[in-house]
């Protein structure tokens, strides 16, 4: 089951999960736009709908086994679970500990085969910081994937991303902002702080 980025997008609207005004990033970067998942991810079936689809989009990239799912805390633990009992593994997550991501819960073995599973891509820097974690431990990282890749392909998370949807919103830097967008009151909805 292939999903477009229309039907991606199609599922956020329904939610109310597609926001518009001037929104501070969890990257710290501005954006007319805010994907808000978490209005997605309280209904279970469109949750459901898009992490079978991300299941398979990864199974049809990821060659042999894979261990674990692992999601970064707080917005990859609800996509990583689902996306985990399509491809029947176990799913864990890290988390922050003194601002570093830490397998703090569980453990996995050296060598453990794993694919992370993100929300919603800017940047990639929760990818790449989650991908630095299992690499410490040992874990061997073959792919990332997420629902929406807000940056169409151009950001680095260090491995493989496999996105259910690529979304090309604009970013803008705090100090570089479009008059239009700089005349709103900025509001930041995401989970980096947490």
């Amino acid at each position: 089951m292939t999903m477009t980025t229309d039907e991606v997008l199609a599922i956020f609207r329904e939610a109310g999960a597609y926001l518009e005004g001037h929104f501070i990033l969890t990257s710290g970067l501005r954006s007319p736009v805010f994907l808000q998942k978490a209005r997605v991810f309280m209904h279970a079936g469109p949750t459901e709908r898009l992490c079978r689809a991300m299941a398979e989009a990864i199974s049809e990239r990821i060659e042999g086994p894979i261990d674990y799912v692992v999601g970064p805390a707080v917005g990859g633990i609800i996509p990583a679970y689902e996306t985990s009992r399509h491809l029947g593994v176990p799913a864990v997550w890290v988390e922050r500990e003194n601002g570093v991501f830490r397998l703090r819960r569980f453990e996995i073995p050296r060598g453990a085969r794993v694919v992370v599973v993100e929300d919603i891509v800017t940047t990639g820097l929760s990818i790449r910081e989650t991908v630095t974690c299992l690499k410490e431990l040992g874990a061997e990282v073959l792919a990332a994937s997420c629902i929406i890749d807000r940056s169409a392909g151009k950001a680095d998370v260090g491995v493989p991303l496999v996105a259910l949807a690529e979304y090309e919103v604009p970013a803008y830097s705090p100090d570089a902002l479009p008059a239009e967008l700089a005349a709103i009151e900025p509001v930041k909805p995401g989970s980096r702080s947490l």
